[in-house]
């Protein structure tokens, strides 16, 4: 029976959208850059508050807080890895 259902779904299945897998793909690269290295996406996204603070160098995080970075990444990896999986 469970067989069976495995089969039909499998046969069902139209392979999901490739504008949302690529979608995917995109958000998996950004995920393991923020677990390897989380001090690139700051680094990028640092020039962005040029105009709202006046030292954005001094906003950098301590190492705990790369580290709450990584655990976050990890968390989110495998919530992009999942959805990657249910599309195909």
């Amino acid at each position: 029976m469970l067989h069976n259902a495995v089969m039909k779904t499998a046969a069902d299945s139209d392979g999901g959208n490739p504008v949302f897998v690529l979608v995917l793909c995109f958000f998996l690269i950004m995920g393991v850059v923020q677990v390897v290295r989380p001090q690139l996406l700051w680094k990028a996204n640092s020039r962005l508050q040029r105009g709202w603070v006046r030292n954005p160098e001094a906003t950098e995080p301590t190492n705990k807080g790369y580290a709450m970075n990584r655990v976050v990444g990890v968390i989110f990896l495998g919530f992009v890895i999942w959805m990657l999986i249910r599309q195909l």
